[in-house]
C-alpha cells in the first residue's frame, strides 16, 4: 500500500472536508477523484468504507480535521487547509501520524491588515456610529458627539507575524508610536517589545489583536489585560474570537472599563454578545477581514498548489510551521 503521491493509486481519493470556495471545488473536481464529504448522504458510512482510500484532506480554517475524522483515514498524509488558521487540526497529532499539515498564509496578509487598520479607525472616529446617527435624524437635533483622533496614538500589536507586521507598516504613515508583544523580540522591526499583553495594553491607546488562534493564545486578553487597556483604550481583533475573553470582553464594555471595541471575530460565531449588539461603542464585522473577491482567489489558488504538489511530490508547498509565528 502506498504511503505517498509517488505511488498514487487510481483510486486515491481527495476529502473535501468542507465547503470551498467554488472555483477550488471546480478545480479538485476536474484534477483528482474528489469526494465532498458534505454532500454525501451518510459520510460516517462512506468512512468506514471508502476511508482507506483518502491520501489528502482539504479543509476551511474554520472546519480543520478533528480527531475522530483523522482517525477514520489511515492512508490520509496531508491536511490542505483554506485559510490561515489551522488551530481547528490538531497539527502534533497529525504530524505524530506522518501527515502534513498546510494553511494559505501571505494571500490574505494585506486585506487582513488594511480591514484592522480601518475597523481602528472606525471605532476610534466612531464613524460606523456616525453613520448610524445620521440616518437615524440625529443630526437634525444636535451635532455628533466628538470622537478620538487615530494619527500619533499608541497602538500596541498583539502577535508580529505577517498580518502583525502589516498592520504595523500601515500604522506608521499615520505616526503612531507602535509597540508590540510576542514570546520573544522579532528583529528587524524598531518597535517596542513588551512581555506581556497586560504589559502592552497599559502602554497603548489601542490594542490590535494578530496573533495566532489555538490553546495557547484562548483567553489571552483577559480582564486584567481590558482593565489595563482602560476607559480611554480600544481593542481590535482580527484574529480568533477564542483569544479575547468574551465575557470579560462584554463586563468591560458594558460598565465603561474601556472606551470601544471592532470586532470581526467571536468567540462562538455567528452568534454574537447583545451587550455587543447594543453597544454604539463596538463596530461589529462579520468575520470578513479576508473577504474580499482578490483575496479569496489567492488562498483558493495556493490551497490548490499545495494538493497539487503533494498529489506530485509528496511534499506540500506551504506547511505550517513547527510553532506558530509570533
Amino acid at each position: 500500500m502506498p504511503n505517498s503521491p509517488a505511488a498514487a493509486r487510481a483510486q486515491d481519493t481527495v476529502l473535501q472536508v468542507s465547503p470551498l470556495l467554488p472555483a477550488l471545488e471546480s478545480a479538485l473536481a476536474e484534477r483528482y477523484r474528489t469526494v465532498r464529504l458534505p454532500e454525501l448522504p451518510d459520510p460516517a458510512a462512506y468512512l468506514r468504507e471508502h476511508g482507506p482510500e483518502v491520501v489528502a484532506a482539504v479543509t476551511s480554517a474554520r472546519i480543520g480535521v478533528d480527531d475522530a475524522l483523522m482517525d477514520s483515514l489511515p492512508r490520509l498524509r496531508a491536511i490542505v487547509h483554506f485559510g490561515v488558521g489551522y488551530e481547528t487540526t490538531n497539527v502534533a497529532r497529525a504530524r505524530a501520524r506522518g501527515v502534513d499539515v498546510s494553511n494559505t498564509p501571505d494571500a490574505l496578509t494585506d486585506c487582513v491588515a488594511d480591514l484592522a487598520v480601518g475597523a481602528l479607525i472606525d471605532v476610534m472616529r466612531r464613524m460606523s456610529a456616525a453613520d448610524r446617527y445620521v440616518r437615524g435624524g440625529g443630526w437634525d437635533a444636535a451635532p455628533f458627539p466628538l470622537a478620538d483622533r487615530v494619527s500619533g496614538k499608541r497602538v500596541g500589536i498583539l502577535g508580529l507575524g505577517r498580518i502583525g507586521r502589516a498592520v504595523g507598516r500601515r500604522l506608521e504613515g499615520f505616526g503612531a508610536h507602535l509597540s508590540y508583544c510576542t514570546r520573544v523580540p522579532v528583529p528587524g522591526t524598531g518597535y517596542r517589545h513588551l512581555p506581556t499583553a497586560e504589559a502592552l495594553a497599559e502602554a497603548c491607546d489601542a490594542l490590535v489583536v494578530t496573533v495566532a488562534g489555538g490553546r495557547g493564545t484562548r483567553g489571552l486578553v483577559s480582564g486584567a489585560v481590558l482593565d489595563a487597556l482602560g476607559p480611554r483604550g480600544y481593542l481590535v481583533n482580527v484574529a480568533r474570537g477564542s483569544v479575547v475573553d468574551e465575557p470579560a470582553l462584554v463586563a468591560a464594555v458594558r460598565t465603561g472599563r474601556i472606551a470601544g471595541a471592532a470586532l470581526d471575530v467571536f468567540a462562538d460565531e455567528p452568534n454574537v454578545p447583545r451587550a455587543l449588539l447594543e453597544s454604539d461603542r463596538v463596530v461589529l464585522l462579520p468575520h470578513i477581514a479576508s473577504a474580499t473577491r482578490e483575496t479569496r482567489a489567492a488562498m483558493g489558488d495556493l490551497a490548490l498548489r499545495n494538493v497539487e504538489r503533494f498529489m506530485s511530490e509528496g511534499t506540500l508547498l506551504t506547511p505550517v510551521p513547527k510553532r506558530p509565528a509570533h
